[in-house]
């Protein structure tokens, strides 16, 4: 369906839709925007096609020529949950992010279009900081951690509180190792483990190898080793100056050597040591145990703004885990073998957006 994007007459801005060949361009301007996040680049339209089988509807909007918005949507349709535009999903931060007050307008009404011309229940913006206190939102149920990193990486292990120390210390004395991948065949099970001990499906490996393969270097993977097994492993992005670590985990055996703590240190201390400005330890449910376990390392949370306009849906969504009506079909999920969850799972994370 093609959908015609209004042209803002009294500004001179109009919407375009990020075709093939302007990837380039795109991410120069995400570079250079303040607004704009590691969600935000180009490379996550081929994440979500070629990776998870959604449609990217990628809006920019320019004026003489030169970028001054940008909008990356997905089109998430959803067995589970129903239909759906949004920016970024699967993504922690997204919405329109832009120069000018006129192009951030444009690119929202052209979403706003889009969403009708689509039929999708909703359209969801996900905001660091609030845009529009008319829409509904979900404003007090995700949080988000980001810190400074010091240089001196003694400085960093000194804000991480005591009991979290103990554990970074059980770790280095177990004798455990870091190590960077090229690829995440080593990573997939143990992040399959991971999610499924906590009642989550997992996502399929060809997702987070259009992940490696379109954001290269800027996609790190970083194993934790025990001897001769990886028992904890971490996916991380580079942006600017910051490092996100995103998709994480470990199996049974990591509890016993603290490997999760040392892998979390491990990162923080190399990107001390590389120069790195930011740690963004990312979203998580708001009192929940992820929530409490970023505190512990000295992070305080940042409120999430997500907000939706309403197309042919009621209400705003309440997809979160900690919904009592998913805990039954979470506590089966856990005790499933996983076998049966790394085959089920990923046609089911797809859908979860």
């Amino acid at each position: 369906m093609t959908v015609a994007f209004p042209r803002q007459a009294t500004a001179g801005v109009t919407v375009h839709e990020l075709v093939p060949g302007e990837e380039a361009r795109w991410d120069a301007f995400v570079a250079t925007c303040p607004e704009a996040t590691f969600f935000h680049r180009a490379g996550w339209k081929a994440a979500l096609e070629q990776g998870l089988g959604h449609r990217g509807r990628f809006l920019y909007a320019e004026r003489d020529g030169a970028i001054e918005g940008v909008l990356p949507l997905g089109e998430v349709r959803s067995w589970l949950f129903g239909k759906a535009l949004v920016s970024t999903p699967f993504c922690v931060y997204g919405g329109a992010a832009a120069i000018s007050g006129e192009a951030r307008q444009a690119l929202e009404t052209a979403a706003c279009r889009l969403a009708e011309a689509r039929g999708v229940d909703h359209l969801e913006l996900r905001h660091r900081a609030p845009r529009h206190p008319d829409w509904p939102a979900k404003r007090d149920h995700y949080a988000t951690f980001r810190k400074a990193i010091d240089p001196d990486p003694e400085a960093n292990y000194g804000r991480i509180r005591r009991k979290q120390r103990a554990e970074i210390r059980k770790g280095i004395q177990a004798g455990l190792r870091a190590e960077v991948d090229a690829d995440v065949e080593r990573f997939y099970p143990v992040y399959a483990e991971s999610v499924r001990n906590l009642g989550t499906p997992v996502f399929p490996k060809r997702y987070l190898r259009t992940l490696k393969a379109v954001f290269g270097d800027d996609c790190e993977v970083l194993a934790i080793v025990d001897g001769e097994r990886v028992v904890s492993g971490v996916m991380s992005f580079y942006f600017r100056d910051e490092v996100l670590p995103y998709y994480g985990g470990g199996t049974a055996a990591a509890r016993g050597v603290s490997a999760n703590d040392f892998m979390y240190w491990e990162l923080l201390r190399r990107a001390a040591e590389g120069g790195v400005g930011v740690f963004d330890f990312g979203r998580s449910k708001c009192d929940s145990g992820a929530y409490h376990f970023k505190r512990h390392w000295g992070f305080e949370p940042e409120p999430l703004h997500y907000e939706y306009r309403l197309v042919r849906g009621r209400a705003v969504p309440d997809v979160s885990p900690a919904n009592p009506k998913y805990q039954a079909l979470i506590a089966t999920w856990r005790r499933l073998p996983l076998p049966v969850t790394r085959t089920v799972g990923p046609w089911i994370a797809r859908s979860l957006g």
